[in-house]
């Protein structure tokens, strides 16, 4: 399922980034490697998308999270 209909408070874990290289190196250098646990912080329809990894922050645009698949 993607990142994207996930609630705020839940815990998931990253499957596979559904995108090209460089979105997927993006991601990959802050972290959102398959197997790591996001948190979703925030996750309204206006505003930004924001999830914890590794105790890091991380704001994502929506397309961005769109693409991120977790179970």
């Amino acid at each position: 399922m993607p990142l994207t209909i996930i609630q705020p408070g839940r815990r998931v874990r990253l499957v596979a980034v559904d995108a090209g290289h460089g979105l997927q190196g993006q991601l990959t250098a802050m972290g959102l490697v398959p197997g790591v646990e996001i948190e979703v912080l925030q996750n309204s329809f206006r505003g930004p998308f924001i999830i914890a990894v590794k105790g890091s922050r991380i704001m994502l645009g929506r397309g961005m999270a769109q693409k991120i698949v977790v179970e």
